[in-house]
């Protein structure tokens, strides 16, 4: 197989700018792929929030305009290599300087100009001509769509084919069917059922997956699970009518920045070889979350986006049955109010029980996940996940509806063999997860040999990225 070129086109790449799990994974699977013979380099706005320290070492490549309907708006192009991989950063402040990237009133023409603005940033990496152009999620979704329409006979890009990964297809990018011609030098023939229109509006969503040359999710329960009306989001038909266009590939987290026997953020590092050293890290953060100490207690941690795709409903609806358990309960994370005021409620009348931290903190989360003993993660649905993976590599075990990536990841106890890695319920239901939640803290408090035996399991669980990185790569080949 020749070696390919790929372009990894994203709205967001850990460590520069990270939102959510697409920030993993457009920094950890490159990675990956550059290892297994891949030329992979990545793309990604210059949004005002990147840390200076990264700013500061960018090289600037030259500028060049974006076509944004009747406008020519400026772009300007910066190159670091990181971790071994080249990073790409297209450059107008008008669009990018924003604390954050998403959620903006004018993300239709945010996204329009970096979709172009992808295409054309492409004349101005040295050396370079993408056999394949990777593209994740909505802010994406155009890239295929304008390929096809505008670079037919440009000889950088004739050949290039397209892939589109959809990490989480509750959120689409629709916006007014004016974003055709006044955004995207589009003619009307493309608001049409077998095109870009999604009822009203325009879908980016859509785009991806009718003009990319292979859509990808990131898990195979996902890419099944979206054929169904209630994971479909209104797009099941489509998924359906493409077929083996889709292909489900699950995702994997980095070991060399997840490691307990390495990470600098644990109050004590442990490994396979001193699982007993764990116990240090419950210790150290109970002290500091003002929690009573006692390293014997089931230690329970919620590391999420604190909205209902999380199945938060389903933990504030027996939530004072949680806590008469003999537990404690570390929450972290941001979103919706309500549940942000049901954690902070429960810890006010409960501080012994729960500790709510209500902010986002990479250090304290490696903390959580270095020091509880079970990782609550009872999503309604869930494309993947990263928390799961995370909490297994740190001997954390995972309890988890059954559902899509969770499924893929996570296998239920089995107390006659003591196989498994973590608690799996199936129905959405809260009464079910509070059912595994209370057999999960019974095991660990009477059967210590089991508990031990899962914990092991989980570290030895293999979710990193190499053999993902070889189903892309074998995926990009089919396409030259």
């Amino acid at each position: 197989m020749k070696n390919i070129n790929l372009l990894f086109a994203t709205s967001e790449a850990d460590p520069f700018l990270k939102v959510g799990g697409l920030g993993d994974v457009s920094h950890a699977l490159p990675k990956a792929l550059k290892k297994v013979g891949v030329n992979a380099k990545v793309i990604l706005p210059k949004n005002g929030n990147i840390p200076k320290k990264f700013v500061e070492k960018m090289n600037f490549l030259g500028s060049f305009t974006v076509p944004v309907g009747w406008r020519n708006q400026y772009a300007g192009l910066f190159h670091l290599e990181y971790d071994g991989v080249d990073f790409y950063f297209i450059d107008n402040e008008y669009y990018f300087k924003r604390h954050i990237p998403y959620g903006h009133y004018d993300d239709g023409e945010i996204f329009s100009f970096f979709c172009r603005g992808v295409l054309e940033a492409v004349k101005h990496i040295p050396d370079f001509s993408p056999d394949i152009i990777h593209c994740n999620d909505w802010h994406t979704g155009m890239i295929p769509v304008l390929l096809k329409a505008f670079y037919k006979e440009d000889p950088l890009l004739k050949n290039t084919k397209t892939v589109f990964t959809i990490h989480n297809l509750k959120y689409q990018g629709v916006f007014s069917k004016d974003i055709l011609g006044e955004l995207l030098c589009l003619d009307s023939s493309y608001y049409s059922e077998d095109k870009l229109k999604f009822y009203d509006g325009v879908s980016f969503m859509k785009g991806g997956l009718i003009y990319s040359d292979l859509v990808t999710t990131v898990s195979e329960t996902y890419a099944k699970e979206i054929t169904y009306p209630f994971y479909g989001e209104k797009l099941n038909g489509l998924i359906i009518e493409l077929g083996d266009k889709v292909h489900g590939i699950v995702n994997g987290i980095d070991y060399t920045l997840y490691d307990p026997r390495k990470d600098d953020k644990l109050y004590a590092n442990f490994g396979l070889t001193n699982l007993k050293k764990k116990a240090i890290n419950k210790v150290e953060l109970q002290k500091r979350l003002g929690l009573p100490v006692d390293e014997n207690i089931l230690m329970v941690g919620l590391v999420s986006r604190l909205v209902s795709q999380k199945g938060l409903d389903l933990i504030k609806w027996v939530m004072d049955d949680i806590l008469n358990i003999n537990l404690q309960f570390v929450v972290l994370g941001t979103g919706d109010v309500q549940y942000q005021d049901l954690f902070n409620y429960y810890s006010y009348i409960n501080p012994g029980k729960l500790s709510a931290n209500i902010t986002f903190s990479d250090e304290l989360a490696r903390k959580i996940y270095g020091a509880c003993d079970l990782f609550l993660m009872p999503s309604l649905f869930e494309p993947c996940g990263i928390g799961q993976l995370i909490a297994m590599r740190y001997g954390t075990i995972p309890l988890v509806r059954e559902t899509g990536g969770l499924k893929d990841t996570v296998s239920n106890f089995n107390p006659d063999t003591l196989g498994g890695t973590g608690f799996v319920f199936q129905n959405y239901n809260a009464h079910d997860m509070l059912f595994k939640l209370e057999y999960a803290a019974k095991v660990f408090y009477e059967d210590k040999k089991a508990w031990t035996a899962l914990m092991r399991s989980c570290m030895k669980y293999n979710s990193d990225w190499k053999e993902s990185a070889k189903k892309y790569k074998s995926l990009y080949g089919g396409l030259l």
